[in-house]
C-alpha cells in the first residue's frame, strides 16, 4: 500500500513538472519592472514642456513580445496589451523622473513614436531589443528632430518566466531614454524648443 501511495504522489510530481514545463507564456499582460538605472542627459532642456502621444505599434507582428529558443521548437511570449501605449507611458514616466516636465497636452515639444522592436530572444541568457522612431514637433507642426532611439538589456533568470520577460524589457525601454537623453541632436532640438 505504502509503495502504492509512493508511485501515486512521484507520478504526480512527473506531472506536474512536465505541465510546468510545457505552459506557454500566451496573451500575458505587460508589467513594468525595471532593474536599471536611468542615465540622465543635460539640464539645459528641463526649461521645455513635453507632450507625448500615444506611440503606434509598428512591429509585424503585434503579439509577439519574445520567444525561448533553449529547446528545438521555440516557445513564443505573447500579449494582448497595446505595446505603443505601454511604451509611451512609461517614456513619459521616466522623463518625469529625469526632470523632464512632461504635460498631457499643449507642451513646448510634442513627441511623437513608432515602436520598431519590442522583443525579447531567450537562450542561456535573455536579451532585449526597444526601437522606437521618434518626430519631435514643436507647437506649430515644425519637426525640430526624428530619429531612431534604441536600448538593449540582457539578464540572468530561470528559465522560460514571465518576470525576467518583464524585467529585461523594462530595462530596455530605460536604456532607450537614457539613449534619447543623452543625444545631442535631440537636446539641441529640445534648446531649440524652448527658445521659440
Amino acid at each position: 500500500m505504502m509503495v502504492r501511495t509512493i508511485s501515486a504522489a512521484l507520478l504526480l510530481t512527473l506531472a506536474m513538472t512536465a505541465s510546468s514545463k510545457t505552459k506557454i507564456l500566451d496573451h500575458i499582460p505587460l508589467q513594468w519592472r525595471p532593474t536599471s538605472a536611468l542615465r540622465l542627459g543635460t539640464t539645459q532642456m528641463t526649461a521645455s514642456t513635453v507632450t507625448i502621444a500615444d506611440f503606434t505599434d509598428a512591429r509585424d507582428n503585434k503579439e509577439q513580445i519574445g520567444e525561448n529558443r533553449e529547446d528545438d521548437t521555440p516557445k513564443p511570449v505573447t500579449t494582448s496589451d497595446d505595446v505603443g501605449t505601454f511604451v509611451s507611458k512609461n517614456i513619459r514616466q521616466l522623463f518625469d523622473q529625469a526632470g523632464v516636465k512632461t504635460v498631457d497636452g499643449n507642451g513646448d515639444v510634442i513627441i511623437k513614436g513608432e515602436v520598431k522592436k519590442f522583443f525579447v530572444r531567450e537562450e542561456s541568457t535573455y536579451k532585449s531589443t526597444v526601437e522606437v522612431h521618434l518626430t519631435v514637433i514643436d507647437q506649430a507642426g515644425k519637426s525640430l528632430w526624428n530619429g531612431l532611439a534604441s536600448g538593449e538589456a540582457t539578464r540572468f533568470g530561470r528559465s522560460y518566466l514571465a518576470e525576467n520577460y518583464y524585467e529585461v524589457l523594462s530595462d530596455a525601454v530605460v536604456n532607450t531614454v537614457s539613449s534619447i537623453l543623452q543625444a545631442a541632436e535631440f537636446q539641441k532640438a529640445m534648446s531649440a524648443a524652448r527658445s521659440n
